[in-house]
């Protein structure tokens, strides 16, 4: 188990929670997986005391304090907690402190799906201290997924083992992918680390299979030794041979022309340029434009989590200059190819939400306050954005946004 601490834990208990994960140590040896310490992911309504990603399950574990430790708590989800049977009610008035724990599970879940990941179960695990003896739960709650425990290396262990069992191994790539939707700082750590902690290398079986295909060099010669060319060659043969070399020779002679220049040196015909394109009435002047088939590294936010998590197969940027009442703007224009309608319109959902991000401009940075437009077709989503020249742009510039929606990115 490798822990990567991304801020502090909101819960006192939360402490003795990372201290069991460390217990396990680095590796297989124990359980593996890779847990997220002190993150909120976006959409998620609290922070949370960790996510644990496992190979077959992904564990939401949520702090609660109680007041005083305690030897036996009852804790239903749907109902009053009890602790050494007198009722259990939280400062704000709460009679059940799981409510906001299984709410987050739930949360990390959805966005999940929304960013279409792999599809690992999502469970909460609910961690109460400062200390428990024992936790009494109602079946149908074990049943739904959720365990209330006080966070011992033993306690956490069972429930990650009798949680996690999805049928199908997340792979190294899909933890990674994981990863870049769940964190909300940093970049996710490198295909070696997650295999590390028994995540699964995808790419290893077709590899195996394929060198079972290779020819052993030894057995090769062997067999291209056993082609033998006739012992004898007959008279007949050779003169024929000379005849058809010196016919060769002739051809050429008379075939190139004398001089050093090619036969042909008439130029080949290209077609000219478009110096502008006009939409609507307004003149746009094509800039620079750039292809790249890592569409992922030229997002950023909620965006950048999608194309992470997804195929896109590549990425068309264009930039056009235009003027609006005679003051210079910069329109940038994103086409991104995700291979069918249906992955195009999952990422135009996301697209369409304020504040959801969007791609870099030619120089590696977003640009500032941009209008913003976007639109799909098919198997492609487009991104367009304006600003004044040199500066950042106003929701004057909205009708620009929408007609550079129009405008191709490539020549």
């Amino acid at each position: 188990m490798r822990l990567i601490r991304l801020g502090a834990e909101p819960s006192a208990i939360g402490a003795d929670v990372r201290a069991a994960l460390t217990a396990w140590g680095v590796g297989t040896e124990v359980l593996g997986g890779i847990a997220l310490i002190g993150v909120q992911p976006p959409d998620c309504p609290i922070p949370l005391d960790a996510i644990v990603v496992l190979p077959k399950g992904v564990l939401v574990i949520v702090g609660v304090d109680l007041p005083d430790p305690g030897m036996k708590l009852e804790a239903p989800l749907g109902g009053q907690w009890k602790i050494d049977g007198w009722p259990l009610v939280a400062k704000d008035g709460t009679a059940n402190p799981a409510t906001e724990a299984v709410a987050a599970a739930t949360a990390v879940a959805q966005r999940i799906q929304a960013m279409r990941a792999e599809p690992l179960p999502v469970s909460t695990v609910v961690a109460v201290g400062p200390f428990v003896s024992q936790v009494v739960q109602p079946t149908v709650d074990l049943n739904r997924g959720v365990r209330v425990l006080h966070p011992k290396p033993s306690t956490v262990l069972s429930a990650a083992r009798e949680l996690a069992t999805s049928t199908v191994p997340c792979t190294a790539d899909h933890a990674a992918k994981l990863f870049a939707i769940l964190q909300n700082t940093g970049s996710p750590p490198d295909a070696k680390a997650f295999i590390a902690e028994g995540f699964s290398d995808a790419v290893s079986p077709d590899l195996a299979a394929a060198s079972t295909m290779l020819i052993p060099k030894a057995q090769l010669l062997q067999v291209i030794g056993r082609k033998r060319l006739p012992g004898k060659l007959t008279w007949p043969y050779l003169a024929g041979a000379a005849l058809l070399a010196l016919i060769l020779v002739v051809w050429l002679v008379v075939a190139l022309p004398s001089d050093d220049k090619p036969a042909d040196a008439t130029p080949a015909p290209t077609s000219a340029q478009p110096t502008s394109v006009v939409v609507d009435g307004t003149t746009f002047v094509p800039k620079e434009m750039k292809k790249d088939q890592e569409c992922q590294a030229q997002a950023f936010g909620d965006v950048k989590a999608w194309l992470v998590a997804n195929d896109c197969g590549v990425l068309l940027r264009a930039t056009y200059e235009t003027t609006l009442k005679d003051k210079p703007v910069t329109v940038l224009v994103a086409d991104m190819d995700l291979y069918d309608a249906p992955s195009a319109k999952a990422l135009h959902a996301v697209v369409a939400l304020p504040g959801s991000g969007g791609v870099h401009g030619l120089d590696g940075k977003p640009l500032k306050s941009a209008a913003f437009a976007n639109g799909t077709k098919g198997s492609h989503v487009t991104l367009a954005f304006a600003v004044w020249s040199g500066g950042a742009g106003d929701p004057s510039l909205d009708p620009i946004a929408k007609q550079a929606l129009r405008l191709p990115t490539t020549r």
